[in-house]
């Protein structure tokens, strides 16, 4: 499977698809969706932390993807793509900014050494304030890692995001259905159904405006083993490709900043709208 481009192609929903928007092509309210669950990422590929509340910047959730590790020998930035042990940690955004990482036996990562050591390689957390090149693999071939190839691919600027127009990421209970959220990875998951048919529109949400760039290409990780018993699922890769297109989720710039909360309103304001 190759990683997604920089913006891919706009694919339409599919039939079976409800949509959101109440109102016409003018926006309007959203019919009973609102903010289910909210989660930030401070280290790239690590298990991540609830938020009752998150402030929304220009680059995406604040201290949201803001650390990665990078592999000292390859230059490459690590994800559970190529390490899926990754996901075995977690991070936590400390008051000063900074990410508090969890290791799989339970002890605090305290600097670099506990790092490499853990991951069998010389590795350095570093900070998307300092690091320029943002380098990453992805496998050509889910179904045998083995047999591909690793494809490397950029990443976006500022946040360690995946790409620039994924800055805040959305999926819906609906869309989910009975898959563990925590394979996809979304800042905002919405109590309701028809973020597919939202490409090209503003959303309102809290006092943020986020405007949907297209629906999220899905990879490798979706069917990594975690934490809690979620086993590796092939099928959970094949099915979106099958059902879906290969995409599940939307993601979304960031039009204006604002304060997000459990409990709020999703409101459509139209194409290009942002009042």
């Amino acid at each position: 499977m190759t990683p997604s481009p920089a913006m891919p192609a706009e694919l339409s929903p599919p039939q079976h698809a409800r949509t959101l928007c109440s109102g016409d092509k003018s926006g309007g309210s959203v019919a009973s969706v609102r903010v289910l669950e909210i989660w930030r990422f401070p280290v790239k590929s690590l298990q991540g932390e609830r938020l009752e509340q998150a402030t929304i910047s220009a680059e995406g959730v604040v201290g949201d993807r803001r650390w990665a590790l990078f592999d000292l020998d390859t230059g490459f930035g690590l994800t559970a793509r190529r390490h899926p042990e990754l996901l075995f940690a977690s991070a936590r955004t400390r008051a000063d900014g900074s990410a508090e990482i969890t290791l799989p036996g339970g002890g605090t990562a305290g600097n670099d050494a506990a790092l490499s050591h853990w991951l069998g390689r010389p590795v350095q957390l570093r900070s998307a304030a300092t690091q320029v090149e943002r380098r990453y693999e992805n496998p050509d071939n889910f179904e045998d890692e083995a047999a591909g190839q690793w494809q490397a691919f950029d990443g976006g600027r500022d946040a360690f995001h995946d790409s620039d127009w994924a800055r805040v990421s959305l999926v819906s209970t609906a869309t989910l259905g009975d898959w563990d959220r925590r394979r996809f990875r979304a800042n905002l998951v919405l109590d309701g159904a028809g973020e597919d048919a939202l490409a090209g529109r503003t959303l309102s949400v809290g006092s943020a405006r986020l405007r949907v760039a297209a629906r999220l290409q899905r990879c490798v990780m979706t069917t990594r083993r975690q934490p809690g018993g979620l086993e590796r699922d092939l099928d959970v890769l094949r099915t979106v490709h099958r059902d879906r297109d290969g995409r599940l989720g939307i993601g979304a710039t960031v039009a204006r900043g604002g304060v997000v909360s459990v409990g709020d309103e999703v409101q459509d304001r139209g194409e290009g709208e942002v009042d």
